[in-house]
């Protein structure tokens, strides 16, 4: 049998104590979790039996091992043992951030449970040693766990009797106590170590204060090792200045690292959830691997061919390429103003996109990886244009819905899946006429046939994943592979270099990830070196990207290089993260909720505050949510009163009391444990960053402040530099041991707030310093005698009045019970219902496990439901719809609308397309309307009789009808679009036409239920 642990793990012992009893020989394997050759390890330790079983329970490998123990009293002391002491030992034994100091009094009532079991009996479960005993002592061996106990005579004693034992004395001779941890439970499974499990704090108030509370367990952890490695590490050498080459280029025998962040999309403004989704993420590893002497190269820029793009230059009257430089400005701004240092942040409009998506494709079909098909679309034969799914609109054919404004690709009313070709009645978004069925050849990516090529890799690099991205991974894997469709019938993208397809383009799944080859190639001439390494030379690829963007870089962009087969650097670590939410809900631009980034530079709030929040909120196992109290708790928590207090009072007592001069340091033993715990957090900080775990690295950052503030409270050193010169040389210490701590804690905070480390750097008139990965200890970086800087306050407070304010601006638009107000709700719930429905769309096209998509598929429904019932709240009779309307002026003011409305109309299909065929009809309906409108200005004002008055009635209401219809045609025109910006002041114009209607007529407009029903 083989028992496979990690060092210091105290659980270990349990299993070797069970198999000594159990008279089994065992061989003990220490393995690494990170091993890519342990993958199938989740949790340590784990027992692996000669039939090659394994089992990692504890008490199920007690009850194997010794079988003889029956009973239900060693079966529940077995469970109390896995399920409530060892948790309760891991939060009270750890240390820095995972400390809990909430654990003492939960460990008090188990331990006194305990004592009261063992007055009746010599062992937990009678009158003979059971695994229950075994279990239980081995956790409470651990020197340190039982320390500072008193009133346990009773378990002193069982104590003592087990560790008489000889059994116990071998196993102890091969596993000495004193190498045991429960830090190191950290790394023994898959999730963190047992700090996940939540203490049950029940029945606390008779447990009384059997263990002391010594405020020192933190410190007498620390190792006699550690110490001496402390102490040799804590000199001083001239630091390496950090210079990079003008142009980053990877080296054979050095550490290169290739980071991209996933290409944001250019036709809206990037949210704080997209932000540290993937370019702020990317910037703060690229910042740490810059800063541990890495080759790093970080690359990015804006997606921007594609139909959505289309849309978006429709909606605002522009042409494609207009719309993209705009985009593309609006997102560079926001992120120069975060500070994400990009070495090239390019588009993937460039020439150099064209030149290798092109050539990419010839590899690919020279391979014999291309295929093609007829498939059948819908042809605009007004527009001549295919249709892709975004611009056709119809009734949903699925039985039982028949909504009429259901989409190419899906039904936002049912949630079903739509084909473009099976909608009942489709028509053109753009132009509102009958598309015509029309077969269109295609070319398709042999997914199947790179599928085992693809496995194969997966196998390899996935172990470099986040847990998410594997998980994706493999769904599509279990799937299996199909051919994807690589080409569009489209103006706006990458001609397809290949004969009878001139005029087609390349999907944009299909030429964007190539935007990081590409944007390289626009940074560097020898952008091959990153891309197709020379032998020798290794590139590490980091990708950043949320997860709904995983399968494009771990299965489809894959395939296509494997494809290609000229030896593509591949993705090596994939960082995915979940979804930001705002607040408790989601970000929506439209209906004014949530923090976008431009909105970030009004605040006031320093870019380098958003930084340091975005990190700590960082969605890394699951979906977090932005929190403006939370915000605001840690500014003025973490970064004020803890990282700036400690920084701030260290310099100033340097500057008052030493002259601003750096004292001597003569370290102590407070000194080297002060040291030590640091080294711990710095050890931490370094591993944490090198596999992108930045909430971690924050963590540990803190951790180094907090034991930086504890030191100087403890001290006292204002009090000893009032004593004698030995005090006062005590002080001296003190003061220059903790400038040296700023100093380290500078170069730390750099990744994440880099103008904020400027600003530390500053005042202690010093320069950033490499970071050590190899051997992660502090050392002395501000000899006796520098010359600090002014110091002064970092950070400022978050007044919690201005954070409701803030709060209050970015919540959306408060109801009113005005009509004006409910038909506003109504247009944010039908952009709610469209942003939900896309995101639905996207997790079940990445996977087919209900369990992924079932839960956002729920909010779907809910949100459908409020939009019904705002809709009929919106259309209820109003006192101001039963008012009739004035005459005499009406109908000129009518035409004047018409005219707008149409000449509006007459401007976006211009803009869409130079085809005058498509907008020439629509300027002859503009020109016959104003002909209208001249007339009935000329027209004198006559007195009518009252009859004549019903028949003036019903020429308006003719008028009306007509105006409604042309109204509610521009409407679904501009939705389709998907800005609300564009279309909200239309949907007024049209509810004003059926308002005026209805109190002319009684009823409400003709085809409200039909035609002119409200698109979601």
């Amino acid at each position: 049998m083989i028992i496979y642990t990690n060092e210091g793990n105290p659980l270990g012992l349990q299993l070797l104590m069970l198999a000594k009893f159990a008279k089994q020989t065992v061989q003990v394997q220490l393995v690494n979790l990170n091993d890519a050759k342990f993958k199938d390890l989740l949790v340590l330790p784990t027992i692996e039996l000669d039939n090659g079983l394994r089992l990692f329970s504890t008490a199920a490998i007690a009850k194997y091992l010794l079988s003889g123990d029956e009973g239900q009293q060693c079966d529940e002391w077995l469970e109390w043992s896995s399920t409530l002491l060892a948790p309760a030992l891991a939060h009270y034994m750890a240390v820095g951030h995972r400390a809990d100091p909430n654990a003492l009094p939960v460990l008090n009532t188990l331990v006194k449970k305990l004592n009261d079991s063992l007055k009746t009996s010599p062992y937990l479960a009678g009158n003979k040693l059971t695994a229950a005993d075994l279990a239980v002592w081995s956790l409470l061996a651990p020197d340190g766990t039982l320390k500072g106990a008193q009133n346990v005579e009773n378990l002193r004693s069982w104590y003592n009797k087990i560790k008489a034992l000889p059994e116990v004395h071998q196993v102890l001779s091969e596993q000495p106590l004193k190498d045991l941890s429960f830090n190191a439970l950290q790394q023994s499974n898959r999730y963190g170590g047992l700090h996940h499990v939540p203490l049950k704090r029940a029945s606390l108030a008779d447990a009384g204060n059997l263990l002391a509370d010594t405020g020192s367990t933190l410190a007498d952890t620390i190792t006699d090792e550690e110490i001496s490695a402390s102490r040799a590490a804590f000199t001083y050498s001239k630091p390496q200045e950090l210079a990079e080459a003008r142009t980053v280029l990877p080296k054979a025998g050095e550490r290169n690292v290739l980071i991209t962040s996933a290409l944001p999309y250019v036709n809206n403004v990037p949210h704080l959830g997209n932000i540290i989704g993937c370019v702020l993420s990317a910037d703060i590893f690229a910042r740490y691997s810059r800063s541990a002497g890495y080759n790093t190269l970080l690359i990015c820029g804006t997606d921007e061919y594609g139909t959505a793009t289309e849309n978006k230059a429709l909606a605002e009257n522009m042409t494609p390429r207009e719309i993209c430089d705009k985009y593309f400005e609006l997102h560079n701004a926001i992120y120069r103003w975060f500070g994400i240092g990009f070495d090239y942040f390019g588009r993937t409009t460039a020439q150099e996109q064209t030149d290798v998506v092109q050539e990419a494709f010839k590899d690919v079909y020279n391979a014999g990886y291309i295929l093609k098909e007829s498939v059948d679309q819908l042809l605009c034969q007004k527009c001549d244009r295919f249709l892709a799914d975004r611009f056709v609109e119809g009734t949903c054919p699925h039985p039982g819905c028949g909504y009429e404004d259901a989409r190419g690709d899906q039904c936002d009313k049912c949630g079903k899946l739509v084909n473009a070709t099976e909608l009942l009645r489709p028509r053109c978004k753009v132009c509102n006429s009958a598309p015509v069925l029309r077969s269109s050849d295609q070319l398709f990516i042999d997914l199947p046939k790179a599928e085992p090529q693809l496995r194969e890799w997966v196998d390899s690099a996935e172990n470099g994943w986040t847990n998410n991205a594997r998980v994706i991974t493999r769904a599509w894997l279990r799937e299996g592979l199909k051919p994807r469709c690589i080409t569009r019938d489209l103006k706006w993208g990458i001609p397809v270099p290949h004969e009878n397809f001139e005029k087609k383009v390349f999907y944009v799944w299909f030429d964007a990830p190539f935007g990081y080859v590409s944007m390289t190639k626009r940074y560097t001439k020898e952008y091959l070196q990153w891309w197709q390494p020379a032998k020798g030379t290794d590139v590490e690829l980091f990708q950043f990207m949320a997860k709904d963007n995983v399968p494009f870089h771990s299965v489809v962009w894959p395939s296509i290089l494997l494809a290609i087969n000229k030896g593509h650097t591949l993705v090596s670590h994939i960082m995915a993260t979940e979804y930001l939410n705002y607040e408790d809900g989601k970000f929506s631009k439209s209906r004014g909720i949530g923090v976008f980034g431009n909105d970030a530079q009004e605040t006031g709030i320093p870019a380098d505050v958003w930084r340091f929040y975005l990190a700590s909120a960082r969605p890394e196992g699951q979906d977090s949510s932005f929190s403006w109290n939370d915000l605001a708790a840690r500014n003025n928590s973490e970064l004020l009163n803890n990282l700036g207090n400690f920084v701030n009072r260290a310099l100033v007592f340097c500057e008052k009391n030493f002259n601003s001069t750096v004292p001597e340091i003569e370290l102590a033993q407070d000194e080297l444990v002060l040291l030590s715990l640091i080294n711990r957090e710095l050890r931490g900080y370094i591993n944490s960053l090198e596999k992108a775990k930045l909430r971690d690295g924050i963590r540990h950052l803190l951790a180094i402040s907090r034991h930086g503030n504890g030191y100087m409270q403890t001290q006292q050193p204002w009090v000893l530099l009032k004593g004698n010169e030995e005090q006062k040389k005590r002080a001296a210490t003190i003061i220059g041991l903790c400038a040296n701590i700023a100093c380290l804690l500078a170069n730390l905070l750099y990744p994440y707030m880099p103008t904020t480390a400027r600003t530390m750097f500053d005042q202690l008139n010093t320069k950033q310093t490499p970071l050590n990965p190899e051997k992660p200890l502090a050392t002395i970086l501000l000899p006796a005698g520098h010359k600090i800087g002014k110091p002064s306050p970092l950070f400022t407070k978050l007044e919690q009045a201005y954070i409701d304010e803030l709060k209050s601006k970015y919540g959306g638009v408060q109801e009113t019970k005005t009509a004006k107000t409910q038909q506003t709700n109504v247009a944010e719930l039908e952009a709610a219902v469209q942003a939900q429905g896309e995101k639905v769309r996207q997790l079940k096209a990445s996977t087919k496990d209900k369990a992924v998509w079932q839960p956002e598929v729920t909010k779907l429904l809910d949100l459908k439901k409020q939009l019904e019932a705002a809709q009929k709240s919106a259309t209820a009779p109003t006192p101001a719809a039963a008012t009739a309307p004035q005459s005499g002026s009406q109908s000129v003011q009518e035409l004047e609308q018409a005219v707008q409305a149409q000449g509006e109309k007459v401007r976006q299909l211009k803009g869409s397309t130079k085809d005058k065929a498509v907008w020439q009809p629509e300027v002859n309906v503009l020109l016959d309307l104003k002909k209208k409108l001249e007339a009935a200005k000329a027209a004198p004002s006559v007195a009518t009789p009252a009859p004549a008055a019903v028949s003036a009635d019903g020429g308006k209401i003719k008028e009306l009808e007509d105006k409604i219809a042309k109204q509610g045609e521009k409407v679904r025109t501009l939705k389709a679009n998907g800005d609300a910006a564009v279309w909200k002041p239309e949907v007024d114009i049209l509810l004003n036409l059926k308002k005026e209607l209805t109190a002319l007529t009684g009823a409400p407009a003709a085809g409200a239920q039909g035609k002119n029903k409200k698109k979601k």
